[in-house]
């Protein structure tokens, strides 16, 4: 994933702010390509209820970046994703993230069950 001119701030480095939406693209980028299908037409979507990040060393434009995505927990109305961002060809990674989705019905917005297609995909990703 590049980076952009625009991610960095007066401080010379990647936003904060940016890490989060490296965050949500790399979980949404993945489930849609899992499932094949947009997972924002689904009857049940996923919410993001938590997000963190913890930060190791400092990024900006115009570095190249690999983030590594894994499961912590399937539940049964959500999912809890760890994201591990890499500076391209390092070894150490420069942030890692946690990433919540709750599941809840597109219309009511009231929680359900992780949709099927999701938790397929996800229960292949956790092993």
């Amino acid at each position: 994933m590049p980076t952009r001119w625009a991610d960095d701030d007066a401080y010379g480095h990647a936003n904060n702010v940016v890490y989060y939406a490296w965050f949500d693209t790399t979980v949404n980028g993945w489930l849609m390509q899992a499932t094949g299908t947009d997972v924002r037409r689904l009857p049940a979507i996923g919410l993001v209820a938590e997000t963190s990040c913890r930060y190791l060393a400092p990024v900006g434009f115009p570095d190249e970046l690999e983030i590594g995505l894994s499961v912590e927990r399937l539940g049964g109305r959500s999912v809890t994703y760890r994201l591990a961002v890499f500076r391209a060809g390092w070894e150490a990674p420069v942030a890692l993230g946690r990433f919540v989705h709750v599941y809840v019905d597109a219309q009511s917005r009231r929680p359900v069950a992780v949709p099927d297609l999701v938790r397929a995909a996800v229960s292949a990703l956790s092993t």
